[in-house]
């Protein structure tokens, strides 16, 4: 489907956000390895009902007992890893598959679409060193993945961090339920979105896991640990996808307010956006419960590190066609192994309406133009992130958008909400 936005006259009104899809996916995964669990306003995006479904695999049972809130007991059913369908989470697939070896019986793990091609070396390196017979397919061991057998062992473990976090986080679940201690260390490159195994570790917390960390590269964890279950974990709303209308509102004449849950004790990679907007000038009051945002301001470019927030790159770029002066995003090359190459494809789409930006290995630089083309027909690659940025661009310009229905992946409610504050969009079936 083909979503057509045109340029915008005013946003008014209020949004309730929807809740990290990081965060949910985490506490359903580490809700299935032991106890009973209760998790409140959990994401319903795709990605989080994978989780979900993966997590009764493991033998959890998932049940929702009222419209906001879920309960999953582990291990009371019998598992069912022989098959394993991630569909197009990527965070489930790391995380799962030191889980599925710790049976040490046969699996296959499969999954989808923007899926396919994404790296696994160096986590499948690990699993081979911690014993597990397992083999993924082509050069960067994607999907399909099979585990032939091999029993987890613990031990001193060595894992490159310059990729992705998520290898880290998949181990430090998996480590706790070993009968011995672990002792991992990341090595290679500069290590990537750490804020994200910040979040593994203070969900693992709550459970009652305990992890000593040294810096961000080092971590002894005891084996035998109990799960305990999350007694009362509520998701917070999600950052990365506040960005979005964030990012609309402080480009047009707006009076904008988003609601959620912003607890301040839980970290979130994505709230980076929060000092990334301030910096450029943007404007906005926060509150526990709400973001209130009045617009539009005039923003100015900068240099900027995302080096521990990549999802953030899409609406980064478009912002910045927008703002007075240059701006350069450094330490992104690890979006490149994304929904996307978030890099190559996000230029290859933006120069069709005019973009200047120059491409580097690990960097982007935006220089803003006068005048762009409207109207162009931009193709997200599939990328619910991209998707969205390019929304963000329409009510500038007015763009249509390719497989608008990718945005599911993440915000399912992304064009209902982006309708409710006035913005002129609609869905039709043409391609």
């Amino acid at each position: 489907m083909i979503l057509e936005v045109q340029s915008s006259g005013v946003l008014q009104g209020s949004v309730r956000l929807p809740a990290s899809k990081s965060y949910s996916i985490r506490a359903f995964m580490i809700a299935a390895c032991g106890g009973i669990s209760r998790i409140r306003y959990p994401s319903d995006c795709d990605d989080a009902r994978v989780a979900m479904r993966v997590a009764r695999q493991l033998g959890a049972r998932v049940k929702r007992v009222q419209p906001h809130l879920w309960h999953v007991h582990a291990n009371v059913c019998s598992p069912q890893l022989s098959s394993i369908n991630v569909q197009e989470s990527g965070t489930v697939l790391r995380f799962v598959l030191p889980l599925a070896a710790l049976r040490g019986r046969p699996a296959l793990i499969d999954g989808k679409g923007t899926l396919k091609g994404r790296p696994n070396r160096f986590l499948m390196q690990a699993l081979r060193e911690m014993g597990v017979d397992i083999r993924g397919s082509g050069r960067e061991e994607s999907i399909p993945i099979r585990i032939r057998g091999g029993i987890l062992r613990p031990g001193e473990i060595r894992i490159d961090g310059s990729l992705s976090s998520q290898f880290i986080s998949a181990l430090l679940i998996a480590c706790p339920q070993l009968d011995d201690s672990s002792h991992l260390v990341i090595h290679g490159g500069k290590m990537v979105s750490s804020d994200y195994v910040t979040m593994t570790l203070q969900v693992l917390a709550q459970s009652g896991v305990k992890i000593k960390t040294r810096g961000a590269r080092e971590y002894w964890i005891e084996g035998d640990q109990i799960f305990h279950g999350l007694k009362n974990f509520t998701v917070p709303s999600d950052y990365g996808l506040a960005a979005f209308l964030l990012a609309a509102a402080l480009l047009n004449k707006s009076r904008v307010v988003l609601k959620g849950n912003f607890d301040e004790r839980l970290i979130q990679a994505d709230g980076h956006i929060l000092s990334f907007l301030k910096k450029m000038g943007g404007r906005f009051s926060r509150t526990a419960q709400a973001i209130r945002i009045d617009g539009p301001v005039e923003l100015r470019g900068g240099r900027f590190s995302l080096k521990d927030c990549p999802d953030l790159v899409p609406v980064m770029v478009v912002l910045a066609l927008f703002c007075r002066g240059k701006t350069r995003l450094c330490d992104i090359g690890h979006a490149r192994a994304k929904e996307s190459d978030r890099i190559t494809d996000l230029a290859l789409e933006l120069r069709k309406v005019g973009a200047c930006i120059e491409e580097k290995k690990d960097e982007m630089v935006i220089s803003p133009q006068p005048v762009y083309r409207s109207h162009r027909l931009l193709d997200p690659h599939r990328d619910h992130r991209l998707a969205m940025a390019f929304a963000v661009l329409g009510t500038k310009l007015g763009v249509r958008i390719k497989d608008i229905e990718c945005t599911a992946k993440s915000y399912p409610g992304f064009v209902r909400d982006f309708r409710s504050l006035g913005v002129p969009a609609r869905v039709s079936g043409r391609k």
